[in-house]
């Protein structure tokens, strides 16, 4: 899978043509209204995404609500998710841990169960436990030598740790399997052209992510991926599409039409916004969280389909 070269005299690109740029949705993990696992509900919810559009998926994120799984639950919806994509599209694992070994013993489970990539934060526990920039280095560099696929570096706010375009450049020309950076840090823009001007070749897919809230400056900076929430792929493949086929206008009335939609998840609805498009549109039987996260407010649940309808996405018919 490659991805068409930009075309805008404006826009700036990795000289590195990417095997993996598009469309990387986040798949949230479902649910019953008593806490467990909701299998059914979970294939269904990957189904529908690849057939909305997905260029591929990502599962286990901060957006999958990683965070209130245990390891056997990681375990039986990797391989499930896995298996059950059987190839389709390309997968994304988040394997992010404190802990070297573990982060390790994770993304080498994902990448023989068939992942494409693993995602990773750099090490971080709580709001005060951090490691050097040295340490950092030396994460990701043992982390690459124990596996063969991608590695992609999630630079985000919740890890409180800084990642200068300078440090992540050096990291790309010196660790072998770490290429693709997801940026979700103020001024993601300007970063990720910062971030290719410095590592040219070796940043093989600068990407977009923060439920494409900025993608639209973020391609103009040159990126080739976009990881978005799951609700609506088939909104941000609009975009997508026509700014990789060099139609920047179509690019930017789309990105305009489905703004008010990307806002509402970005800055209202967050981490529930998938799944109460997916409980809406029948694809998933159960929206609700895992305590103590708690649920969406109904008037927040009511003005997000209020601005979903209008845009007649995939999710809110694609089981009826």
């Amino acid at each position: 899978m490659t991805a068409a070269t930009l075309t805008s005299a404006n826009a700036t690109a990795p000289a590195r043509e990417p095997r993996y740029a598009g469309v990387f949705p986040v798949v949230p993990t479902t649910f019953t209204e008593s806490g467990e696992l909701d299998l059914p509900s979970q294939l269904r919810a990957v189904d529908f995404m690849i057939d909305a559009g997905s260029t591929g998926l990502c599962i286990l994120a901060n957006f999958s609500e990683q965070f209130v799984l245990s390891d056997e639950e990681r375990e039986v919806l990797t391989r499930s998710i896995l298996g059950h994509v059987a190839g389709r599209v390309p997968v994304i694992v988040t394997t992010t841990h404190f802990s070297t070994d573990i982060c390790i013993a994770r993304s080498r489970r994902a990448q023989a169960q068939g992942a494409a990539m693993v995602m990773v934060m750099p090490p971080y526990h709580g709001a005060t436990i951090r490691v050097s920039e040295g340490q950092v280095m030396s994460f990701y560099q043992r982390l690459s030598d124990a596996i063969d696929i991608p590695i992609m570096v999630q630079d985000a706010p919740v890890s409180g740790t800084p990642l200068s375009a300078t440090f992540l450049a050096r990291m790309a020309r010196e660790i072998e399997h770490l290429k693709y950076f997801k940026i979700e840090t103020a001024g993601a823009a300007s970063k990720l052209r910062e971030l290719i001007a410095l590592g040219g070749d070796t940043i093989e897919g600068p990407w977009d992510g923060e439920e494409a809230i900025t993608l639209l400056p973020d391609l103009h900076a040159g990126c080739t991926g976009a990881m978005t929430g799951g609700g609506f792929p088939d909104g941000i493949r609009m975009i997508m599409d026509a700014w990789r086929a060099g139609q920047q206008d179509i690019a930017t009335a789309q990105y305009g039409r489905w703004l008010p939609l990307i806002n509402y998840e970005n800055r209202q609805g967050g981490i529930l916004t998938a799944k109460a498009l997916m409980k809406a549109g029948g694809v998933i039987d159960c929206e609700a969280p895992r305590h103590p996260f708690p649920a969406m407010h109904p008037a927040v649940r009511e003005g997000l389909l209020a601005t979903a309808k209008p845009l007649d996405p995939l999710v809110l018919r694609w089981a009826r």
